[in-house]
């Protein structure tokens, strides 16, 4: 049984799923905004939120063209190139230490994703617990490198990459250091639907990642597929959020609202306690309830020597009586005594 430490929270097979609020870019450049994003995470019982640290200049250059230029009409930023979206979407560097204090000060770890090497530097002295390999950046081997060295739990998310190549990603990890990975089955489209989410992918990675946890950064709107994925084995979540879709922003239509973030705490808590113990018998809590099953009862009073008939005899519950499949064996022999409507059919009333 797996389980990771991180900070003070533990994830893993036993303990309920681990949710994380990522912020992404909904603070729509306002600092007061992310701050209230950050508590409306701790009032939903998220355990951790998380950010994204970088600058449009260490990401990609202002560059037109090609593939620099949005151009899927489907796309929540077509019309931008990559740097006007990573410049509209960032997080200011210099609010990362303020969002961090509040996140703990309310009781949920605080941790990011890097994008480069130079964010590592940064996100190490405020001494985060963990870092997040964002899925566009799981063939970034300087910054695998990088993250793996400083021996902290790492979350990676597998979307964009072919197996083989989520495989070299973790290989290369753990031959830098890293000892405690969580791997999220990603899809990395935005938003995700329910039908290219593909959940079965979960326990075929645990099954080949087998000292790793497994978890789904989930980009589909609502909670449902969450709820599926721990179902299948995922014991950590991480989802998007805003404090109102309404209110725009890059994330913001896949994102969810405070009151669907809540839901998501409470419904996947709810999956993970139901999966339970392989049950073959009739547990403890259900025994009073065995009494009403069916049985064999007295429905018309029966004379000492009368036969037992469709008319004097029904299945019916509750079930204090003899078992129904015992029905049509006693039709036609007699009673033993005298037997009155409402009493429960016994073996000793039976004359075999």
């Amino acid at each position: 049984m797996k389980e990771i430490k991180v900070g003070n929270k533990f994830i893993g097979t036993n303990h309920k799923p681990f949710i994380i609020a990522e912020m992404s870019g909904n603070h729509n450049g306002d600092i007061q905004r992310a701050l209230a994003l950050v508590k409306a995470a701790a009032d939903a019982g998220a355990d951790a939120l998380k950010l994204q640290t970088y600058t449009a200049d260490t990401i990609t250059l202002n560059h037109r063209g090609g593939l620099f230029d949005i151009n899927d009409p489907n796309s929540l930023w077509s019309g931008k190139n990559l740097y006007e979206l990573y410049q509209e979407a960032h997080t200011p560097w210099e609010w990362h230490k303020e969002i961090f204090d509040y996140a703990n000060s309310l009781g949920m770890l605080a941790f990011s994703s890097p994008f480069d090497e130079t964010a590592v530097d940064f996100l190490e002295n405020l001494n985060v617990p963990a870092y997040k390999i964002a899925s566009f950046e799981s063939n970034h081997f300087p910054l695998l490198k990088k993250v793996a060295q400083t021996g902290k739990p790492i979350f990676i998310s597998s979307g964009t990459s072919k197996l083989n190549e989520l495989y070299e990603s973790i290989s290369y990890l753990k031959e830098n250091g890293a000892k405690e990975i969580i791997i999220f089955k990603c899809t990395s489209t935005y938003p995700a639907t329910p039908e290219n989410t593909n959940l079965r992918t979960i326990p075929v990675f645990q099954s080949i990642f087998e000292d790793c946890i497994i978890g789904l950064s989930d980009h589909t709107m609502g909670i449902g597929a969450a709820v599926g994925a721990v179902a299948l084995g995922a014991r950590v979540i991480e989802k998007h959020f805003t404090l109102r879709k309404a209110d725009g922003g890059v994330d913001s239509a896949f994102s969810l609202e405070p009151k669907e973030l809540k839901a998501l705490v409470v419904e996947t808590e709810r999956a993970f306690l139901a999966l339970g113990n392989v049950q073959l018998e009739t547990q403890k809590a259900e025994e009073r309830s065995r009494q009403f099953k069916r049985s064999i009862y007295i429905s018309k009073d029966i004379k000492e020597g009368e036969k037992f008939t469709f008319e004097n005899v029904k299945v019916i519950r509750p079930g204090n009586g003899l078992a129904p499949k015992f029905f049509e064996e006693i039709l036609g022999k007699t009673a033993s005594s005298t037997l009155q409507k409402g009493s429960p059919l016994l073996l000793k009333d039976i004359k075999w």
